[in-house]
């Protein structure tokens, strides 16, 4: 029994996440992303603090590193949450889901360059898979048609930004640095306090820009139910997920808990489709299929080219 309920509290931030991202979706149209990411930053920021005063964690910032800490709010609270915001309105909750979950493709990108992680045989594949995932996902099948046949008869205009998916790349992309430069923010600190921190000061560019904004009020005129989604996604969805997230990190074997990452995009996609009425066609599937294949690969990439390392040097013993 308490196996069972452990299993579901790992599970569970993966599926706040993704239904989260289904009740933000129909609030950025009315709200504006500044407002929604605002909204989802500060109060969940908050709730962290206290969460850590509770527990008698230590709250102290004197440590961190500011000009770090700095850049990580601007980049991993601020951009991020607005670039996410803004991609929402166009890709929906489903796919925009599948794009952020595209964020450890990056990361290995960048901490080959920068920390020299390796990256072998198997993680290549998984991040061509990945790319040609994002391709099916963000480009419409006429498009992929003329590039494919080569048609040149009739040429689409094509902007990624128009249906939100170069802003879901951009928020990708953003989280994935974030993920790097807290390895130098939190070299002395806590990181679950760090992540609340950095939600509160994150939060404050996005709150400027909202009140310069004079095309919207300040508090869009939501109904009861439009506010209950809001702390859905705020309390549970972004304060429990991180707070969760961060708890079982720390005990678990990080590699094997991060692989629950890929529930998030399911949840999303389920989430998006009964109440949203959101639907896929058949090459975003097959893009999907490819961009789940590709995190998986190289999330696992050391454990899986292991034993076929192992076992081509067993048959290269034997034959000599």
């Amino acid at each position: 029994m308490f196996e069972k309920l452990n299993w579901l509290l790992m599970v569970l931030p993966f599926a706040l996440w993704g239904t989260a991202m289904a009740a933000m979706a129909p609030l950025v149209k009315s709200g504006g992303p500044e407002l929604v990411a605002t909204l989802r930053l500060f109060p969940a920021g908050v709730a962290i603090i206290f969460a850590a005063i509770c527990l008698k964690r230590p709250l102290g910032i004197a440590k961190i590193d500011f000009g770090w800490f700095l850049v990580f709010c601007l980049i991993d609270g601020s951009f991020f949450q607005f670039c996410l915001a803004k991609g929402l309105v166009g890709t929906g909750a489903g796919l925009g889901s599948v794009f952020i979950d595209s964020q450890p493709l990056i990361v290995a990108l960048l901490a080959r360059s920068i920390f020299g992680d390796p990256i072998n045989p198997i993680g290549w594949i998984g991040l061509t898979l990945g790319i040609g995932g994002i391709v099916c996902i963000g480009v419409s099948p006429e498009q992929l048609g003329n590039w494919f046949l080569m048609h040149q008869e009739e040429v689409l205009e094509f902007n990624l930004f128009d249906k939100g998916q170069g802003w879901m790349l951009l928020a990708a992309i953003a989280m994935a640095l974030g993920t790097v430069l807290i390895r130098f923010t939190c070299t002395e600190s806590d990181p679950v306090v760090v992540t609340g921190w950095h939600m509160v000061f994150g939060s404050l560019p996005l709150a400027v820009l909202h009140l310069l904004d004079s095309s919207r009020t300040i508090f869009p005129q939501w109904s009861f139910n439009d506010w209950s989604l809001m702390a859905y996604s705020t309390f549970l969805g972004s304060a429990l997920a991180y707070g969760l997230f961060f708890w079982f990190a720390s005990r678990k074997e990080l590699t094997s808990f991060s692989t629950l990452a890929f529930l998030t995009p399911v949840f999303a996609l389920l989430s998006g489709g009964i109440w949203l009425g959101e639907r896929l066609n058949l090459v975003q599937w097959c893009g999907v299929c490819f961009v789940l294949l590709s995190v998986f690969l190289v999330s696992q990439r050391a454990r899986l080219w292991e034993p076929l390392n192992s076992s081509s040097e067993d048959l290269s013993k034997e034959f000599l």
